[in-house]
């Protein structure tokens, strides 16, 4: 092979080992902080709220999520998840809050917290579901400040942007939804709300599953398209070089 050629490959070899590094570190990055993924945002549906717990304190494995409910909302129900216990704590309102249907409640959900049975370890990640009935607001911005306890430390998910202050540049930002205009109704008041509400809670939670699996394959095959680039690299030059390599002579 003549050298220019040999070189032209390892630089091109290179180039792309240097392209899956940046995905890997991209990719890892994407997921630093504690969010909150809707599977609908608008006012007055129902919707799920995932919560992704992408890592623990440092390197210590997460113990217990505590998530705070907004003011804007007066329940959650969570969904079940098989890692993790987890409990409703409600708080007794200053006053009783009514409703255009002439209902009242003295008392609301304040805060959903999951304890693990086994702590969750720093480099895997879990997803942890409600399903709550957003405001009639729209344009508004739900915060649900999360307090991520580990085994040593904890995290205080809690920051909130300051009017003109980028959300980006907040160390531990609150995971939050913002209410968009309402759909569509189809005439079924009530009945049609609940069915929605039931199959945008199977439709999720399956979508949840697919996507943990889609993330496992995507790292499975980058690191594999990685490690055949550097294979297929070797080969080639071990090929070369037995191209170069002169004819032993005949024996005398």
């Amino acid at each position: 092979m003549k050298p220019s050629a040999l070189r032209r490959t390892l630089q091109t070899a290179a180039a792309a080992g240097g392209a899956a590094a940046l995905l890997l570190t991209a990719a890892g990055g994407a997921s630093a902080h504690v969010g909150v993924t809707p599977d609908k945002t608008a006012a007055g549906s129902y919707a799920l709220l995932t919560f992704g717990i992408p890592h623990g304190c440092d390197t210590s494995g997460t113990t217990k999520v505590a998530i705070t409910l907004p003011q804007e909302l007066n329940d959650a129900q969570p969904t079940v998840n098989p890692n993790w216990t987890v409990e409703k704590v409600t708080e007794q309102l200053a006053e009783p809050k009514k409703f255009a249907d002439g209902t009242s409640i003295t008392k609301r959900t304040s805060r959903i917290v999951y304890t693990a049975k086994s702590p969750l370890p720093h480099e895997l990640r879990d997803a942890l579901v409600l399903s709550v009935k957003l405001p009639d607001t729209a344009g508004a911005t739900l915060y649900f400040p999360t307090l991520q306890t580990c085994e040593t430390g904890q995290t205080d998910w809690s920051e909130i942007a300051k009017d003109g202050q980028d959300p980006h540049s907040l160390e531990a930002p609150a995971p939050s939804v913002t209410v968009t205009e309402a759909a569509g109704t189809d005439g079924h008041g009530e009945a049609a709300a609940t069915a929605s509400h039931s199959t945008a809670s199977a439709s999720t939670e399956q979508a949840s599953v697919t996507d943990s699996g889609a993330d496992a394959r995507s790292w499975a095959g980058l690191a594999a398209g990685v490690a055949g680039l550097v294979l297929g690299g070797a080969a080639f030059l071990r090929s070369g070089a037995r191209r170069n390599t002169p004819a032993e002579a005949p024996a005398r």
